[in-house]
């Protein structure tokens, strides 16, 4: 007999990130409220608390889960079975790891949510950046709450996307969403006769080429990247690009667009070149959606770049 199917909701972030004020407001909307029932796990208590009223009303009930070691498939089933719920909300601890997770059988990650606190931001990232990139990676959505409008909202936004380019990324201060990212923010001049883009600015550029291809779509580019060529690549293109670190040395990976020339063969891989280039928008099937595409307009040989793409 084939085990029930349960949605789970996880909800990560660090201590007093706002996960559960989060939850409180949630759970108590009209549009969460369902036939049956609601198990929450509680793998980390802060200083807010739970409204009790609010959870009976929604058929949700609370569970705290003290460690790690506990939250076994076989428990988290046997809780589920005792309660007869549904669905399941696991507020997460947040010094533990998410990918480590495992869930009984049937039961499947329906969405997994992020909140971050804007004040605290930078210390976390800085200190325990391979716990916070892990709770950013399988993210849909990242709440990064307590914000001002002084604080590097784009710079934060680059680091989220650098590590999860598909999360959905929303700044908030005391009074709703604040709009985080504009023209001004960036560190070159989009509307130049050629974009210039150097050395240290290559991810920002990346990043917000991916977002917003429409921002640089007939637009001429200039940057050094490295050829990069792949098995069955037709004779006409390369990928010029850069190697990121998104989290830690560990975690590198490769960030560049396809570029079309039909002096494609004539560079090697793994050479480096300035290109100076048209970006059009086009479908890439490697993409999977409509992105930049370079049409190489001047290419010269240029010194290796030894550092390594950051965000932050």
């Amino acid at each position: 007999m084939a085990k029930q199917e349960v949605p789970v909701f996880l909800i990560t972030g660090f201590l007093e990130s706002g996960k559960t004020n989060f939850l409180n407001a949630t759970i108590g909307e009209d549009y969460f409220s369902i036939d049956g029932k609601t198990l929450l796990l509680i793998c980390e208590e802060g200083e807010d608390e739970y409204e009790n009223d609010m959870l009976e009303w929604n058929r949700t009930i609370p569970v705290i889960v003290d460690s790690r070691e506990e939250l076994t498939p076989d428990y988290m089933e046997e809780l589920r079975e005792q309660y007869q719920a549904e669905r399941v909300i696991i507020e997460w601890n947040g010094m533990w790891n998410p990918l480590e997770l495992e869930l009984p059988e049937g039961w499947f990650i329906h969405q997994q949510l992020m909140m971050v606190d804007g004040s605290t931001f930078g210390t976390y990232y800085s200190n325990m950046r391979s716990i916070f990139a892990n709770m950013v990676r399988n993210s849909e959505v990242v709440i990064c709450n307590r914000c001002t409008t002084d604080m590097d909202l784009a710079g934060m936004k680059r680091i989220f996307k650098s590590i999860n380019p598909a999360a959905e990324v929303v700044f908030e201060d005391e009074e709703g969403e604040l709009d985080n990212f504009s023209e001004e923010d960036l560190p070159f001049d989009v509307n130049a006769p050629i974009i210039e883009i150097s050395n240290q600015d290559y991810g920002i550029w990346f990043l917000d080429a991916s977002e917003n291809p429409d921002r640089y779509a007939g637009k001429r580019v200039r940057f050094t990247a490295m050829v990069h060529k792949q098995r069955r690549m037709p004779s006409d293109c390369f990928i010029p690009g850069r190697m990121a670190m998104t989290c830690c040395e560990d975690d590198m990976v490769f960030l560049g667009y396809l570029c079309r020339t039909p002096e494609a063969s004539k560079w090697k891989a793994k050479q480096w070149v300035t290109l100076t280039a048209r970006v059009e928008k086009e479908f890439v099937k490697a993409y999977g959606e409509e992105g930049p595409v370079l049409y190489a307009e001047k290419m010269e040989p240029a010194q290796p770049i030894t550092q390594v793409v950051q965000f932050g």
